[in-house]
């Protein structure tokens, strides 16, 4: 019998489902023994279920073509199968929430990708290299909810990791006002080219409730928890705008920020190279090596040829130079569906293995 923990998809057929399954192949510290989606898609063969809907360009495992997919919402099956789960579904807010609520409730730990739960008090949303110690809220939560072992943990928005880590090291600085404008990846809506044909040659310059989020989640991250709570940071002020670009994956970040105590740009270089975090030291299956990587080049980094860096976890961060506005001004890019989405979440669920939060 295997020693890994057993993992279920909750959304398996969408296209970070899909992610989470690639994943998860020959992954050291958990096994895929449920996939789990809508009643419609219940009951038939996950090949039967995607029917010719894989997105990515990597071929479907074959040790999944067969797994009978189950109703999300069986929770006493999913119980006697899995360990633990990934959400990534494709519901209303309220429903996804009380989904993972009750998957909480059911003592089946839940790993987020969705945004249902990302403001509930005590529920850690997590980027692992910068408040990993937010996790300690799990057991405030856990008394809330009644559970044992049953707990919800989300990872944040994906655009914001291709500024938020960029940021982190320079807080010491104390940034007082930032301005991010994101060029956001097709992929970020679950797209294709093939299903979403108006993108090509395109660009849109809205993101429904993107704008929002880049603006208020990089806050909760920077957060710290009071009383069985994550509380905010009030500081600094971020105003961002959102913009869909035809890239397959990969999102871009233009950045102006003002600090209370400019630093020089070589301080903020060695800041960059020298910053890493807890999956850093626990040599986490999926943590980059160098968590931020800086191009001396003027034309770097690029959605094409950088997004995949240390298997796209890595962020990638260029053209930094003073501002006339502002101090300074720089590029950032992340991959949004492997660190924004389903690699994230699995970093977390890494992170909690090896803090003990998650167990057999």
């Amino acid at each position: 019998m295997s020693n890994k923990l057993r993992a279920g998809i909750v959304g398996a057929t969408g296209m970070v489902g899909q992610r989470f399954i690639t994943l998860l192949q020959d992954h050291p510290y958990f096994e895929i023994t449920a996939l789990a989606a809508s009643p419609r898609s219940a009951g038939k063969t996950y090949e039967e279920a995607l029917g010719g809907r894989w997105k990515l360009s990597t071929p479907m495992p074959q040790s999944v073509k067969d797994m009978v997919v189950i109703d999300a919402s069986k929770l006493d099956v999913m119980a006697e199968l899995v360990d633990f789960v990934f959400c990534a579904v494709d519901m209303k807010k309220d429903e996804i929430k009380a989904l993972e609520e009750a998957y909480a409730k059911a003592e089946i730990p839940v790993v987020s990708n969705n945004s249902a739960n990302r403001w509930t008090p005590d529920v850690p949303m997590v980027i692992p290299e910068i408040n990993d110690a937010h996790l300690e809220v799990i057991e405030a939560q856990k008394k809330r909810l009644g559970t044992k072992r049953g707990f919800i943990a989300v990872k944040p928005n994906c655009s914001i990791q291709s500024y938020v880590p960029a940021l982190t090291p320079l807080l010491k600085y104390e940034p007082t006002e930032i301005v991010a404008t994101t060029y956001q990846a097709i992929s970020g809506a679950g797209k294709t080219f093939n299903e979403w044909p108006e993108m090509i040659d395109n660009v849109i310059p809205y993101i429904g409730g993107e704008e929002e989020k880049s603006e208020q989640e990089p806050l909760r991250v920077w957060g710290k928890v009071e009383n069985g709570e994550i509380v905010k940071a009030e500081a600094p002020v971020i105003t961002t705008q959102c913009i869909r670009v035809p890239v397959t994956d990969g999102h871009t970040a233009a950045v102006f920020v003002k600090f209370k105590n400019k630093p020089t740009k070589e301080e903020i270089l060695k800041a960059w190279a020298d910053y890493s975090g807890k999956p850093q030291e626990l040599e986490l299956p999926h943590a980059p090596k160098q968590f931020i990587h800086y191009f001396e080049e003027d034309n770097r980094p690029q959605a094409k040829i950088d997004r995949d860096l240390e298997g796209g976890m890595a962020i990638s961060i260029g053209r930094l130079r003073e501002d006339k506005i502002y101090d300074y001004k720089f590029v950032g890019l992340s991959h949004n569906t492997l660190r924004g989405a389903a690699g994230g979440a699995v970093e977390i669920a890494e992170l909690l293995f090896r803090l003990g939060y998650l167990s057999k």
